[in-house]
């Protein structure tokens, strides 16, 4: 049967070793689209990530436009309630490559320049197990994961380069990979540079017209305000910015789509649309409290009985290396780092709205940038969100180029500005337990950990993510003062 989340912990608590067959279990069972997978002629996957895109499109009532996105959503499945499982660039990709946690796959921070962090040796990645199975792999622009040798796609077209946001250059270089395969399966990944902030902070990349891109631009009056940010000139002024540089990269996804359907394999390919991580601005990027974690993700498969369906289950980053196996009829090596996988194939769900078992989702952060230290575990469920701050004598870090963005310049420099309702020093030192009740409070501010009628929820929080942890391999349980960790 197909394991939920906490009959994975459970399972994985208890006998680690007997996983294999677990998981062969779970991938037999899925529903008629994904049983079907072993038998298609070619099952073709196309992986886009996107870098800092939040929860931002116009099919979801915001104010940026997205047509593309839009479009892609109406032919495939969109999940309104998707996240990361950890809001940090490297720590992300590197989640949606191995189907492991990043404190089980050892990328605990970020990849490139003196912060080196890397996978674990013992850690296979998608683009590997792939090719054992016969596919072809390629991935144009971003990769920002180590060590190279373990992602060993065959080609790296058109690498991350400083300052280059041709979303046009990208699309056709996929386009003559993808035509030169034959009748190869394949797996391409797009890792876009939008809409991260530029080498600058204070732009996006919006300094110049790019080739084949109609710019969008935006007044600071027509931005949607997200909750965690204040009403500032400046704020907003940065917010029209980071638009411009989502619809770039929406027109980016237009063009690549393109590409795919001009090689022929619209109809053979499984498209997945997301984000690394939460918008660049301060509270989102870097937190694992909704905004840095709560992304877009579309799902487009060929066979989907229903499209344009919005489904409600509650699924993570840590689902989609799954969700491609699942697909590619590919199953993890029998001495994978942890089996079974954490995570769960999408497939069975794209067609129904509000699937039953897809009730909870857990976080992890340990590093961003090297001397960004604040480790934290997270449980979401439906009602509640539970954080874990490991370490919180220390000041919460913010990443260095939301730290030099103007937004937060001018959120220091106002008398009393606060992150939606959080004041500045509740935002930057943090309990060592948060709390908080979804339904009455959204935007996570009143904390609910000491209140005494919450504390049987608090309990049963605290142990289920304790479970998890274990489960998991997290390396912090050991080692660590940790007086709320598992029970004795």
């Amino acid at each position: 049967m197909k394991l939920t989340r906490r009959e994975f912990i459970a399972a994985a608590a208890a006998a680690a070793g007997a996983a294999l067959p677990a998981w062969q279990a779970a991938t037999a069972a899925s529903a008629p689209l994904a049983s079907a997978a072993a038998h298609a002629p070619r099952r073709n996957v196309l992986l886009i990530v996107a870098d800092d895109h939040g929860y931002d499109m116009s099919g979801t009532g915001g104010t940026v436009r997205t047509p593309v996105l839009d479009r892609l959503a109406r032919e495939g499945t969109l999940f309104t309630d998707a996240y990361a499982a950890v809001s940090s660039c490297s720590s992300s990709r590197a989640v949606l490559y191995t189907g492991l946690y990043s404190h089980t796959n050892g990328m605990y921070g970020l990849a490139h320049d003196v912060h080196n962090f890397s996978l674990l040796d013992d850690v296979k990645t998608l683009p590997w197990m792939l090719k054992q199975a016969g596919y072809a792999t390629a991935l144009v622009g971003k990769l920002h994961v180590k060590p190279l040798p373990l992602l060993a796609y065959d080609d790296w077209l058109l690498p991350e380069r400083a300052g280059n946001r041709d979303v046009a250059a990208m699309a056709h270089a996929a386009g003559r990979w993808m035509h030169e395969r034959g009748k190869q399966p394949f797996f391409l990944t797009v890792g876009y540079s939008d809409p991260h902030r530029a080498g600058d902070p204070s732009h996006f990349g919006n300094t110049r017209d790019w080739p084949e891109v109609t710019r969008q631009r935006y007044r600071p009056d027509q931005v949607q305000l997200p909750a965690h940010l204040p009403d500032l000139p400046g704020v907003r002024e940065d917010l029209a910015q980071y638009y411009e540089a989502v619809s770039r990269m929406d027109s980016g996804v237009g063009l690549l789509l393109d590409e795919l359907a001009a090689a022929g394999h619209a109809d053979d390919t499984l498209v997945i649309y997301l984000s690394d991580n939460g918008r660049p601005f301060p509270g989102a990027k870097d937190n694992l409290y909704s905004d840095g974690i709560r992304l877009p993700l579309i799902v487009r498969a060929p066979g989907q009985h229903k499209r344009g369906l919005r489904c409600r289950a509650m699924v993570s980053w840590i689902d989609i290396a799954p969700t491609i196996l699942d697909w590619a009829g590919v199953a993890p090596p029998a001495d994978y780092r942890l089996l079974p996988l954490p995570g769960r194939s999408l497939l069975p769900v794209l067609d129904t709205p509000d699937p039953a078992g897809w009730d909870e989702v857990f976080a992890t952060h340990s590093f961003h940038e090297i001397n960004q230290y604040y480790p934290t575990r997270a449980l979401r469920t439906r009602r509640y969100s539970y954080f874990r701050n490991l370490e919180p004598g220390l000041p919460v870090p913010i990443a260095s180029d939301v730290a030099l963005s103007p937004s937060w310049q001018a959120i220091v420099a106002a008398p009393g500005a606060k992150l939606g309702q959080r004041s500045l020093a509740a935002f930057q030192h943090r309990p060592a337990e948060e709390l908080y009740d979804l339904a009455a409070d959204p935007d996570e501010v009143l904390n609910l950990a000491g209140d005494p009628a919450h504390a049987a929820t608090l309990a049963a929080v605290r142990q289920q993510l304790a479970d998890w942890r274990t489960a998991t391999h997290d390396p912090w349980m050991q080692g660590v003062l940790d007086p709320f960790g598992p029970a004795h």
